[in-house]
């Protein structure tokens, strides 16, 4: 009988998949207060650049958590195959252009 998870948080491949997703949506709102900040240059924005400047170095922080996280499951996943004699996942080629 074979172990079905039922949540994403069941297995480690899951819990990567999630934190994968988190970086990338990191990622893209940290791209966006970075935008919004250079467009508040003015003397009465001020106040809103600072905070936006907070926010931007929070989420930078917060980003090199989640990538250590990925990390560290990825450490685990190989542990895993390692303990549990598991084959290593196929890989991928980039297929050759087709005509």
């Amino acid at each position: 009988m074979s172990y079905k998870p039922e949540t994403p948080f069941d297995s480690i491949e899951g819990s990567h998949e999630y934190v994968a997703l988190l970086a990338a949506t990191i990622e893209e709102v940290r791209v966006e207060i970075d935008n919004e900040i250079a467009f508040s240059a003015s003397d009465e924005a001020a106040r809103r650049k600072e905070a936006l400047e907070l926010v931007s170095y929070k989420l930078t922080r917060l980003s090199a958590h989640i990538t250590s996280s990925r990390r560290i499951l990825n450490d685990l996943r190989m542990l895993r195959r390692v303990l549990l004699g598991e084959p290593k996942p196929m890989v991928r080629k980039a297929s050759s252009a087709t005509r």
